[in-house]
């Protein structure tokens, strides 16, 4: 896309699933048939546009943001609107459905590890196919989508091995937008059928570790940590299965990213006291907000990085997906309120 053209273009447009979380934070996560205690109830947003449009504007950025999906004409589905329209997000993409209900997860917190588990009704997502979106008149300057082996009709490939989740990334690239993917982190086989079709449209390919190697077949958690080795392979992997610019996983330690012309860089995450950690649910969404704001507005990947890991930190705070957010100078205070951890490489820099 010329220079030009790119100028002229403003906002995220931001499709995908549109949840409602209830989150529960238990003493433990028992075994079948035993009990565990519910020590307190929170409702928040989730989902990754949802999430994600809402954190940027509680970031306050100044440009335009707009959502695209389904929800169901109920309760929830009402919730989601009326939460947009109180912070500027346009709707009109938004539609409502009555042959399914507003999708929802129950989200069980482990209180003191902050380790989550998901029960999810798919709901009125299953059903968005995306047809609404005419790009030829969309003024945006990303579209992000997500979450991949979430979106049902999306989902699947035809006889081509095409989704229609490729397709949608495929239309919004012809029209001059940049597309970006996230992925949720199912535990199945699908990974390579799903994802491997939309990654040939995408101009920023941002997911954590776990969804990079089942993408790629590259095991990069292991029992000793991090494998650096298999990180970097993967990454490169995700590069030619064709995304256009930008590569990055992210990882509690902090992220790495992998450009087209084959430069690394990593990012320390915040060293936050487990006892500031009221959850992490939404912690990815909030990293992914981060570097959308700054590749929206043009900066240098450094800054995009730290910014996506200081609004992922900002998240912790608080058990719901976005209740944690705040403006961005009062994120980029938190670098100095709690410091990074260790370099993830040697030449890794603050």
């Amino acid at each position: 896309m010329k220079a030009s053209a790119a100028s002229k273009r403003s906002g995220i447009l931001a499709g995908g699933n549109w949840i409602i979380d209830q989150v529960k934070i238990v003493d433990t996560y028992p075994a079948q048939e035993t009990l565990a205690n519910i020590k307190s109830q929170h409702q928040g947003t989730g989902g990754s546009p949802y999430n994600i449009l809402v954190d940027l504007a509680k970031l306050g950025v100044d440009f335009p943001l707009s959502g695209a999906g389904l929800v169901g004409k109920d309760a929830l589905g009402e919730k989601i609107i009326s939460d947009c329209e109180a912070l500027n997000i346009e709707t009109r993409h938004l539609k409502t459905t009555s042959e399914a209900p507003t999708s929802y997860t129950d989200v069980f917190t482990v209180q003191g590890t902050g380790k989550r588990t998901f029960f999810h009704h798919r709901g009125a997502n299953a059903l968005w196919d995306g047809k609404e979106l005419d790009f030829a008149k969309s003024k945006a300057r990303i579209f992000h989508l997500g979450y991949l082996l979430l979106l049902d009709k999306l989902d699947v490939p035809n006889k081509e091995g095409i989704t229609g989740a490729a397709k949608l990334l495929a239309a919004a690239q012809a029209a001059g937008i940049k597309t970006s993917i996230d992925v949720v982190s199912e535990f199945s086989d699908r990974f390579k059928a799903v994802v491997i079709p939309a990654l040939k449209h995408c101009d920023y390919a941002i997911i954590n570790e776990y969804e990079a190697g089942q993408v790629t077949g590259f095991k990069i958690r292991k029992e000793t940590g991090l494998d650096t080795v298999s990180l970097r392979h993967a990454a490169g992997a995700i590069l030619q299965f064709g995304v256009k610019e930008l590569v990055v996983i992210h990882f509690p330690e902090g992220c790495f990213a992998r450009t087209r012309d084959g430069k690394d860089h990593w990012q320390s995450s915040l060293k936050i006291p487990d006892k500031a950690i009221a959850g992490t649910a939404g912690a990815g969404d909030a990293f992914a907000a981060g570097v959308l704001l700054g590749l929206h507005e043009g900066w240098e990947l450094e800054r995009c990085l730290l910014t996506g890991c200081l609004a992922a930190g900002a998240s912790l705070s608080d058990p719901t997906c976005t209740g944690g957010m705040k403006p961005l100078t009062t994120i980029e205070a938190l670098k100095k309120k709690y410091g990074l951890r260790p370099p993830l490489e040697p030449d890794d820099e603050d």
